[in-house]
């Protein structure tokens, strides 16, 4: 039986193991095939040798993480254990991307190697999509970087716009106005605007109009200039809304797509104009397209499963 042999003489072995040896039952969860043993400052581990090259190959990846930030847990064990050949390179310079400080000093960043992805492609290209299921991060990165741009002066305006269609639900049964109706179906975009500037600020800006949230549909007819616009739950546009909203892209603006093909509220038989475009657009060189998947999710570990879950029975079905 082969055998290799890792020393840990340059971070605390200790701490690198986890309470309990946690972190290396991951490990042994990864590599079933193998033998694992740590003792003291070494880790020794027993089986083929291809596996034993895999094994050896994560393990400095996972070592060098840790003695540069610190910190190792089960979400950067798992990134780095599943982390393709060319992502390598991304992972060595850390897991976490830091966008602005928001409300309080808290530091917002992106903390997934799509979410990373995310920042480099809005920082090179004027349009990308985010595409991905719930939990991803998808709208709050984009918002972080729309709020940076404005903090910057890269642009004078920020707007927010999803398509008015809900999940299952229905604008004309809730009470007041419209703005007292559509208030509740864009609080996430609040929500993550209040984590990134204190509340009288905010205020401020959207009184003056220098953040806007509206639905999708009252960008008709309007030229975006100088803006970061963020369309959110684009899944849930249409056809024309889609295209409508893409062409009203002006002189110095970023434009973010977010959504997720796999929640669709739209009624049946009408095409979703987010898949529409994602197909129509695909070799276009200009645009960018990240995917993000359940590896990024960041909300409770139980989103996971649960994405997991509906994914082996739509898989099935």
């Amino acid at each position: 039986m082969n055998e290799i042999k890792i020393d840990l003489n340059e971070v605390n072995s200790q701490e690198f193991f986890g309470n309990q040896n946690s972190n290396i039952a991951m490990l042994r969860t990864y590599f079933p095939k193998i033998k694992i043993i740590a003792r003291g400052n070494t880790l020794k581990a027993y089986g083929e040798e291809s596996v034993l090259e895999e094994f050896s190959k994560r393990t400095e990846m996972l070592i060098s993480h840790f003695g540069k930030y610190n910190i190792l847990n089960d979400e950067i064990i798992e990134r780095i254990i599943l982390a393709r050949d060319q992502d390598k390179e991304t992972l060595s310079r850390g897991t976490e991307t830091f966008i602005l400080h928001g409300v309080g000093g808290r530091i917002i960043k992106a903390k997934t190697l799509n979410q990373k992805r995310l920042v480099e492609f809005m920082d090179k290209k004027d349009m990308v999509f985010a595409i991905g299921p719930a939990g991803t991060g998808k709208t709050y990165t984009g918002v972080a970087l729309a709020v940076k741009a404005l903090k910057e002066k890269q642009v004078r305006r920020i707007i927010l716009t999803r398509p008015a269609v809900e999940a299952g639900e229905n604008l004309g049964f809730l009470p007041g106005d419209l703005n007292e109706k559509l208030d509740p179906y864009m609080q996430p975009l609040y929500d993550a605007l209040r984590d990134m500037m204190p509340k009288e600020t905010l205020q401020n800006y959207i009184e003056k109009g220098t953040i806007q949230i509206a639905p999708l549909a009252f960008m008709r007819g309007r030229t975006l200039d100088n803006a970061f616009v963020i369309l959110d739950e684009a899944q849930n546009s249409t056809h024309s809304q889609m295209k409508m909203f893409l062409t009203r892209m002006g002189k110095n603006a970023k434009f973010m797509i977010t959504g997720d093909p796999g929640q669709i509220d739209l009624p049946r038989r009408m095409i979703s104009g987010l898949k529409e475009a994602l197909l129509i657009l695909k070799n276009t060189n200009s645009i960018g397209m990240v995917y993000l998947d359940d590896k990024d999710v960041i909300r409770h570990s139980l989103v996971k499963k649960v994405i997991d879950a509906y994914k082996k029975i739509e898989h099935n079905n």
